[in-house]
């Protein structure tokens, strides 16, 4: 079933594929198997104290660090996706295609890749679009052409990558591959939009919509999407913008996606997302990101809200370029994005190496109806459930003050926690503290402001250099409106060893934040400050680690099970 290299054959992919279409049926036993390797997961206690300021080894100056150290450096994100090496920024040409996910992402203007067979564990491949005679391989989209509608591919199918060339100004190329995205030829007619003045001209992002027949591009134009159509990916006609006066405009928008989705899972009522990314600016301290629930007749885009509504995807420090996957089967039904996590303000002066950035977890999407209004709901995917170790479930209790959690600690687990109250001025969950918990990061609801936030303030890292050689307040404070009068919260985190990513009351509110403490700050605390709150339900599971040769074990286990 592999290759000489080690990686599966085509066989053995359509034989995963056939088995992620039944991934909902197998998560149970997936986790289950998890279990009996519990031992491995780094819950398990550790020789250094939480508050021990041994500062970290020596990291070697290469590009590449010897197999055996490689992916357990300091800070290094153990189940979400990183470079091996060098820096990575948006995610590029997301697209399901032969079993296979392919992630390609920005590294110095060149298209990095990388490719999946179940979204958690990634096989790195070599640079997919390099520098050419029109300059960077900006951010862009790849589309599957079934019907050789470009006449790339001889009447079969392949794939067709368009993104924003430099020389001359930013102007949208094309490129195709005819072997599932290994190898790249540039189209001679490039580019296929030339600029014509703009300034910001960037991130095409193109899908096919049946009721116009065509492909529609959605990219971004200063601060606004312009949406053009074509009917074989090389010639394009203009057809509307969308923008002016509308949501946010703190800065350039960037990264457009435009998708369809059913509400309230109702596949009669159909409503499309329409999502930028806001640029670094003061007003929202550094980058930032919007969506807009609408129309699309395949021409033009209505916004159903206000103009002056801003609905944030996401209220953490940390969520960047977010682009959903092209070719997902109708079998699946989900659509499925991921982003940046990192900001604008900072993207490559963290403390890490020999590698800056990291993604989100891959996130299902749908559209809810919350308080009166339609909302954009993101939740993890549900193939994080095979990451899963063995449950621990804490008894529900009446916190006063803090309560330390002394039946789990770790660096890289997932929690679920439901609390309730009826007089308190402050309630929430501590993780990655240290033992005095003089280091800790905070996820909590404060009644008086009617806010829920996500504190990185005593996290450690205090600053980073910004990009422009000045310092930003690394640890701070992050919030969001929340009706308090529910006087009940639904928290579904995820600790990474430099990430936290935390799901409000089932994905219908979103905190992404960068966290840099201790590796040895484990322990976990529940507090109420002003009063008492109820743990309604409290529960841990430790997460493998996603790298070091596990990906082809994970999918050929997938495969059988399913």
């Amino acid at each position: 079933m592999q290759s000489s290299d080690g990686w599966l054959d085509e066989a053995a992919i359509l034989s995963i594929r056939r088995a992620n279409m039944g991934i909902r049926k197998v998560l149970a036993a997936a986790a289950a198997i998890g279990a009996m390797t519990v031992g491995y997961f780094t819950c398990q206690p550790q020789a250094l104290q939480a508050n021990d300021d041994t500062p970290p080894r020596q990291q070697t100056t290469d590009a590449v660090l010897p197999a055996s150290e490689r992916y357990r450096e300091r800070h290094r994100p153990q189940y979400h996706f990183t470079p091996e090496h060098g820096d990575l920024a948006d995610p590029n040409g997301l697209v399901f295609h032969d079993g296979e996910y392919h992630l390609f992402h920005q590294q110095n203007g060149r298209w990095a890749h990388a490719v999946s067979l179940d979204l958690l564990h990634w096989k790195h491949l070599p640079i997919a679009l390099e520098h050419d005679n029109l300059g960077q391989a900006l951010s862009g989209s790849v589309v599957v052409d079934r019907d050789d509608s470009s006449g790339f591919f001889d009447g079969g199918s392949g794939l067709v990558a368009i993104y924003t060339s430099t020389a001359g100004g930013e102007q949208q190329s094309i490129a195709y591959s005819r072997d599932n995205g290994r190898h790249w030829v540039r189209h001679e007619g490039n580019p296929v939009i030339r600029n014509e003045g703009r300034r910001d001209f960037r991130d095409p992002k193109v899908f096919w919509h049946e009721g116009s027949g065509r492909w529609i591009m959605a990219v971004s134009t200063d601060q606004s999407v312009t949406l053009y159509g074509s009917p074989d990916l090389k010639q394009w006609q203009w057809l509307s913008r969308f923008g002016d006066g509308q949501g946010l405009h703190a800065a350039v928008w960037e990264c457009p996606d435009l998708f369809p989705l059913a509400v309230d899972g109702d596949p009669g009522n159909i409503k499309w997302v329409l999502h930028v990314s806001v640029g670094d600016n003061r007003e929202t301290r550094g980058s930032t990101a919007q969506y807009f629930v609408g129309e699309f007749d395949g021409t033009t885009f209505t916004n159903d809200n206000p103009p002056q509504t801003v609905l944030v995807t996401d209220h953490g420090q940390d969520f960047y370029a977010a682009q959903s996957w092209f070719g997902i089967p109708a079998a699946d039904g989900r659509r499925i994005w991921i982003a940046w996590m990192s900001n604008w303000r900072y993207p490559y002066q963290t403390p890490t190496h020999p590698w800056h950035g990291a993604m989100t977890l891959p996130r299902q999407l749908s559209l809810k109806t919350v308080d009166g209004s339609i909302r954009l709901v993101q939740q993890p995917v549900d193939e994080v459930a095979a990451l899963r170790g063995t449950e621990v479930t804490v008894a529900p209790f009446t916190v006063e003050g803090s309560h330390e959690v002394s039946e789990f600690q770790g660096t890289t687990y997932e929690f679920e926690l439901e609390m309730s109250w009826q007089d308190v001025r402050e309630l929430g969950i501590r993780v990655r503290g240290s033992e005095s918990m003089t280091q800790q990061t905070a996820i909590g609801v404060d009644v008086p402001s009617q806010k829920i936030f996500v504190d990185r303030t005593h996290a450690g890292l205090k600053e980073v250099p910004d990009r422009s050689g000045g310092s930003f307040a690394f640890g701070s404070r992050r919030s969001a409106d929340y009706p308090v009068e529910r006087k009940r919260v639904k928290l579904h985190g995820f600790v990474d060893e430099s990430s936290l990513e935390v799901f409000v009351n089932d994905g219908e509110q979103v905190f992404s934040n960068l966290i840099f403490t201790h590796p040895d700050n484990r322990s976990i605390e529940l507090y109420a400050d002003g009063g008492r709150a109820r743990v309604e339900s409290l529960r841990f599971r430790p997460l493998r680690r996603v790298w070091g040769g596990s990906m082809r074990a994970a999918a050929a286990e997938g495969a059988i099970m399913g």
